[in-house]
C-alpha cells in the first residue's frame, strides 16, 4: 500500500502538464482577443523582448492615403495617364491609392517596366522615352524640394510631383507610451525621408529613428538589432516581410499584405495595434504561470512523497 501511495503521489502528470496547460490557456486567450500566435514559441519569447521596431506606413499610420496635391509641367491628363499606367504595376500603398483615384480606361502599354525596391518604377515607352516614378531618390539631382511623396522624371527631366496624406492610427501614441513605460526601447524603421520620419517619431515619443532604408537595409538593420537583444518587428507591407522573418518575433496586422502575414509569428486582428501591449502581457503572464505551476508541482511531490513512504497516506 505504501508503494502504491508513493507511485500515485509521484506521478509526473502535474509537472508534465505545467507548461502545455499554461501555453494552451495563453494561446486561447490571445485568440479570443484577436491575437493569433502561429506557434507556442512566439508566445514564450515575449517575456524576453527588450525593443520594438515599428514600420511607419500601415503600422503606425492607417495606410489609407488621399491625394492632397500634385503639380505637373505637362498636360494634367497626360500626367495622370503616365502615373496611373506606372503605378498599376506596384503593390505599394501609395500606388494603390493613386490607381484607385486616377483610374483610367486607356493606360499606356510600356515596352519595359521594372519596380526597384526603395526607389520606384522605371519604364520605357514605345517611342524610347525613359520614365521614372518614385521617391525623392530618383529626382535628387533635379530638384531641392524633398518634401513630396512621389516624383515623375522623363528623360532626366522632372515632370511633376504628388503629395499624399496619411492619418496616424489613434492608438499609436498610447501604445508607444506603454512600451516606453515598461522600459522597452522603441525604434521607427522606415524608407521615408529622415525629416518626415523624425517628426512622426517625436510626435509619438519614439526613441530612435532609422530612415531612408531600402528593404535590404531594413533586413540587415533588424538582423543587427536582433543579435544585440530580443527584438519585436511590427510591419504590414511586402517590403517588411524579410525583416519580420528575421526578428525574434515578427508581428503583422490583419489587413497587411499576404506575404507579411505569412512571414509574421503573430497577427493582430481588426487593425489591432492596440492589442500589442496585451500580446506582450500574455507572453509574460504565461511564463509566470508556467513557473508557478512547476513550483507547486515540485512542492506537492517534495511534501507528499515522504508522507506516503512512511505510511501516513492510507485508504479509507
Amino acid at each position: 500500500l505504501r508503494a502504491i501511495a508513493v507511485m500515485v503521489i509521484s506521478c509526473p502528470c502535474a509537472m508534465g502538464l505545467a507548461t502545455p496547460a499554461a501555453i494552451a490557456v495563453g494561446l486561447g486567450r490571445g485568440a479570443r482577443n484577436g491575437i493569433l500566435f502561429r506557434n507556442s514559441k512566439s508566445l514564450e519569447l515575449f517575456k524576453d523582448v527588450k525593443q520594438v521596431v515599428f514600420d511607419k506606413t500601415g503600422t503606425l499610420t492607417t495606410g489609407k492615403f488621399q491625394i492632397a496635391n500634385f503639380k505637373s509641367h505637362i498636360a494634367e491628363e497626360d500626367f495622370k495617364r503616365i502615373v496611373y499606367s506606372l503605378e498599376k504595376y506596384s503593390n505599394h500603398p501609395l500606388a494603390k491609392t493613386i490607381t484607385q483615384e486616377w483610374k483610367l480606361k486607356n493606360p499606356i502599354h510600356w515596352k519595359t517596366v521594372e519596380e526597384v525596391k526603395g526607389r520606384g518604377l522605371i519604364a520605357t515607352d514605345a517611342e524610347g522615352n525613359n520614365l521614372s516614378l518614385g521617391s525623392y531618390k530618383i529626382a535628387a539631382e533635379l530638384t531641392n524640394e524633398d518634401n513630396h511623396n512621389i516624383y515623375l522624371v522623363k528623360n532626366n527631366e522632372l515632370v511633376g510631383w504628388i503629395d499624399l496624406i496619411d492619418e496616424l492610427r489613434p492608438e499609436s501614441k498610447s501604445v508607444v507610451h506603454y512600451l516606453n513605460s515598461k522600459g522597452i526601447k522603441t525604434i521607427l524603421l522606415s524608407g521615408d525621408r529622415y525629416e518626415k520620419t523624425k517628426r512622426l517619431a517625436e510626435s509619438l515619443g519614439i526613441e530612435e529613428v532609422i530612415a531612408e532604408q531600402t528593404p535590404e537595409q531594413k533586413l540587415q538593420k533588424v538582423e543587427e538589432l536582433t543579435k544585440q537583444q530580443p527584438t519585436v518587428m511590427v510591419g504590414d507591407g511586402i517590403n517588411d516581410a524579410p525583416a519580420l522573418a528575421k526578428a525574434t518575433i515578427g508581428i503583422s496586422m490583419s489587413e497587411a499584405s499576404q506575404l507579411a502575414m505569412q512571414s509574421a509569428s503573430v497577427v493582430l486582428m481588426n487593425s489591432g495595434l492596440n492589442k500589442l501591449p496585451m500580446a506582450l502581457n500574455l507572453g509574460r503572464h504565461t511564463y509566470i504561470t508556467i513557473k508557478q505551476n512547476l513550483f507547486w508541482a515540485f512542492a506537492y511531490n517534495i511534501v507528499a512523497i515522504p508522507v506516503a513512504a512512511v505510511g501516513l497516506l492510507g485508504t479509507y
